[in-house]
């Protein structure tokens, strides 16, 4: 196919990470399945009333697109709604913290993948992800 990649997104070969406090990860491109570095994508879940801990990127921009439910986006100039087909772009060293009002499903995109995340509210468990294969990822 000259290069191009091509996955089914309904049965992918995923990685799932999970983590307490309601969040699951599952990567679709990361190093680990693509043997690149340029970007990591995939898919997250939160259960209501989950958030992530107030941090920021270094070398990194990236993206979340809301595909079901409702949360709010918090930055240091304030508190922003999202909900389904909002596409809130992050740019590198931005703080931020993405918290759900319901359930919620998003895409998420991050590039490079090689960046340094720095938690500013939280522990560093939070960047500790167990995955399905009793693995533990740690997001650097």
């Amino acid at each position: 196919m000259c290069g191009i990649a091509v996955e089914d997104f309904y049965h992918p070969p995923k990685i799932v990470f999970g983590a307490s406090g309601g969040r699951v990860r599952t990567f679709f491109v990361n190093k680990e399945l693509a043997k690149i570095d340029d970007m990591l994508a995939g898919v997250m879940t939160y259960t209501k009333g989950t958030a992530s801990p107030l941090h920021y990127h270094e070398v990194c921009e990236h993206f979340y697109f809301i595909i079901e439910g409702q949360a709010q986006v918090e930055t240091p100039e304030g508190i922003q709604p999202v909900g389904p087909g909002m596409m809130i772009f992050i740019p590198p060293l931005q703080k931020h913290r993405l918290r759900s009002l319901t359930p919620l499903f998003y895409f998420e995109f991050q590039a490079p993948n090689r960046f340094k995340t720095h938690i500013l509210e939280g522990t560093p468990a939070d960047l500790e992800w167990n995955r399905v294969d009793g693995g533990v990822w740690v997001q650097t």
